[in-house]
């Protein structure tokens, strides 16, 4: 559970350090503590078992953490209820047990998929090895042993992608629920000695009072300090993390039926066998190496709204070459995008840190460039090289100053980046981020470069959070390996928000104003966007929030000036066990930004409502159902040609239905249903009708991080009809029932650790 600014949570200290009691027979060490000096955390030689837990089975010695304090939502407030952490270590791993008084009735969690508890109750432990107060691993436990795990940085936030091998074990008992995690040191990354001292926090989520709390006291008011309020933890022995080698050879087996534009029907077997290697170089750096690497993804992404977007929509990588460690390459400006490296064949990477340097460089190819030509076409067949370099230095308190280098070359065009960045954090906590950046993009008869500058202002504690931003980027500014949806402009925004928080007791948790303010010219001095925001946030027990908003706006868009007003609601709640709900709706003045020919673009009236439920009728079973729809009409203020009928521009459907089935942690099986459907106006947007159904069926087995055996199936059916005399056009029908790619896969892959 790292940073608390993600509803996950992490953990700290009070002040004043209530020390140690030494317990006769088997020397258990109690902290309740403020202010302390390290945790002593005792050997021992039998390794504790969660039936030791269970049973009251008598143990070795240990250090016993009583007190926590609340982070969220009352800050230094005591936990509500009674948790107890025990911590040993033996020459090969270090240990946690955990104590958590409850009413089991009450206790919120399931047995899920690996990372997908962010909404059940849990525990926690964050260990700061690099001993640097601002990197920090977590490793999250529900009551039923599910694992959430990955890395937090303080000032950036949350990097779920990272992967660690450890165990857990959980168990609902009587008297609330008890868990034990188990810790190799060769999963974690720190210099050998003949002692550690590292940096912890012990925290535990209840999700029916939104509350989490802390072991030592962490404190809004010290933010973005997170990882820089542990406390620390103190190994009197010489242990190592020991040779750290993981090879992961796979093998993937598909058959693919699909559709050919102008061929038709057509068979595609295919066969994959590849290796990913890593290695851990002192201690500190991680090599990934592969070997045809897989590259490939597992599952499908969520869907999003696509229609009458002005800028691309994008989706999250999902690829594990590219996430771990991914947080490496984070900037305030978006200059590194992975999934713009599209299909790879090979790569490199290296990632990690060297006291107060931090590096990471990755280097692949990619096959996308060459394959989208037409065979004849210069560039057929040809792939592009992809580089990108960042080393980090730190400085002073939880500063930095950083280097980035990226490049990607397919032909005789070439783009290049350079940046610089720094985040400065004061004693008083105000964070100034800073960056400039220098893009140079070269074809065979063209030539442009452009900076880009970037600076902002944050300070946020349990109650104000203000932000103000200035963006500006020259017309000439791109980054190809970067996600920059706008360029040629000025942009200045302002975030303020306040939370009043009631004491303990009350219904409202929480309720304030927000206000949200934005204006954007471009280079030449022409108002190109403003907007002001102002709105109104309730919280509620049980992980509910209600949102109102309203909107007043000005867009300057090919040419055209557009007024316009809206309001929106949301509401997100975990009211009941069984239910997590998110919705939304929004109304207003929108433009259809893509008319159809013939007429300029025009201001109509939209409707955006969405809606994810999440039902959970037992503890292994798990219905997911979203629902997103769109719709575009004509209003008063659309001016039209006289001809151009009036009424719905367009309605946009999307539906994903989702089946999943937790035999065990490591046994699932899921049923994908995705329904998307647009219905347009053709006389007043330029969007094709369409209807598509897809179908994907998998079962997995993943015991650990590595190891995982798939085998799936998928259909998509969409709404055409192939005649080979019409082709490559399809004829379109009303319902999808033509399958134009069908797929049956298989796909195994196995951890070899040294």
């Amino acid at each position: 559970m790292a940073q608390p600014s993600h509803a996950r949570t992490s953990c700290a200290l009070r002040i004043g350090l209530r020390v140690v009691v030494f317990l006769f027979g088997f020397g258990l060490i109690t902290v309740a503590s403020a202010e302390p000096g390290p945790l002593s955390i005792p050997r021992v030689h039998r390794a504790p078992k969660l039936s030791d837990f269970l049973n009251g089975t008598p143990r070795e010695a240990e250090a016993v953490v009583t007190t926590f304090w609340q982070f969220d939502p009352h800050d230094g407030e005591p936990i509500s209820q009674p948790t107890t952490a025990y911590l040993s270590y033996d020459s090969e791993n270090l240990y946690v047990g955990w104590i958590c008084k409850d009413d089991p009735a009450k206790i919120h969690a399931r047995v899920a998929p690996r990372k997908q508890i962010d909404l059940d109750d849990r525990v926690t432990i964050n260990i700061d090895t690099f001993q640097d107060h601002k990197h920090a691993y977590w490793f999250d436990v529900n009551p039923y042993g599910i694992q959430y795990d990955g890395r937090t940085t303080d000032g950036i936030g949350d990097d779920p992608t990272w992967e660690g091998l450890w165990y857990s074990e959980g168990r609902i008992t009587d008297f609330g629920y008890v868990v034990l995690e188990t810790i190799p040191f060769r999963t974690l990354r720190f210099p050998a000695g003949s002692k550690q001292v590292w940096n912890i926090c012990l925290a535990r989520a209840i999700q029916r009072n939104s509350e989490f709390s802390m072991w030592p006291f962490i404190s809004h008011k010290k933010l973005p300090q997170f990882v820089g309020q542990f406390a620390p933890m103190e190994i009197n022995d010489d242990i190592s993390p020991g040779r750290n080698m993981q090879f992961i050879p796979y093998a993937m087996y598909s058959h693919d039926s699909y559709l050919d534009p102008a061929a038709g029907p057509q068979k595609e077997i295919e066969k994959q066998l590849g290796l990913d290697a890593k290695f851990v170089i002192h201690d500190a750096l991680t090599l990934d190496a592969a070997l045809n690497p897989d590259f490939s993804e597992i599952g499908t992404d969520d869907p999003k709204v696509q229609v009458n977007q002005r800028f691309e929509v994008v989706f999250p990588e999902r690829r594990p070459f590219f996430l771990e460690n991914a947080s490496i390459f984070v900037m305030p400006e978006q200059l590194f995008f992975s999934r713009r490296i599209v299909n790879p064949q090979y790569g490199a990477k290296l990632t990690g840190s060297l006291g107060r340097w931090s590096i990471g460089a990755l280097a692949s190819d990619d096959r996308a460039p060459g394959q989208v030509l037409a065979q004849g076409q210069v560039g057929h067949g040809d792939r592009a090289i992809d580089g990108i370099f960042r080393v980090e230095r730190e400085f002073g308190h939880q500063s930095h100053v950083g280097l980035f280098l990226g490049g990607t070359k397919f032909n005789d065009t070439s783009n290049k980046v350079a940046s610089l960045d720094l985040r400065y954090v004061t004693k008083d906590n105000w964070t100034l981020a800073g960056q400039a950046t220098a893009t140079q993009s070269d074809s065979a008869d063209s030539h442009s470069s452009g900076p880009g500058y970037y600076l902002r202002l944050r300070k946020a504690d349990n109650h104000l959070s203000f932000t103000n931003t200035y963006t500006d980027r020259s017309a000439a500014m791109a980054s190809t390996l970067g996600y920059i949806n706008r360029t040629d402009i000025r942009r200045l925004e302002n975030y303020t928000s306040y939370l009043w928080k009631p004491p303990a007791g009350h219904s409202i948790m929480s309720y304030g104003p927000n206000l949200d303010g934005t204006i954007i010219y471009d280079h030449k001095g022409t108002l190109q966007n403003w907007w002001i925001e102002p709105g109104f946030t309730v919280g509620l027990p049980r992980l509910t929030w209600l949102s109102l908003l309203f909107e007043r706006s000005y867009e300057l868009y090919k040419a055209q000036g557009f007024d316009a007003n809206g309001v929106a609601a949301s509401l997100t709640t975990s009211w009941f066990k069984w239910l997590d709900l998110s919705t939304g709706f929004a109304h207003g003045a929108e433009p259809n930004y893509y008319p159809a020919g013939g007429i300029t673009p025009f201001l109509g009236t939209g409707t955006n409502a969405s809606a994810t439920v999440t039902l959970h009728p037992q503890s292994h079973l798990r219905l997911d159902e979203i629902y997103y729809y769109t719709r575009l009409a004509t209003s008063t203020d659309s001016v039209l040609p006289d001809s151009a009928p009036r009424g719905v521009i367009f309605t946009n459907h999307l539906i994903r239905s989702k089946f999943n089935y937790q035999f065990t942690p490591s046994y699932s099986f899921n049923a994908i249903l995705d329904y998307n459907t647009l219905l347009p106006n053709n006389a007043l947007v330029s969007s094709t009708y369409s209807k598509q159904a897809d179908t994907t069926l998998l079962f997995t087995y993943l015991p650990h991080p590595g190891t995982a055996f798939y085998a799936g199936y998928a259909n998509t059916f969409q709404n055409v009809d192939f005649n080979a005399i019409t082709a490559p056009n399809f004829a379109l029908t009303r319902l999808p029932g033509t399958s134009t790619d069908r797929q049956i896969f298989v796909k195994f892959n196995y951890l070899l650790r040294f």
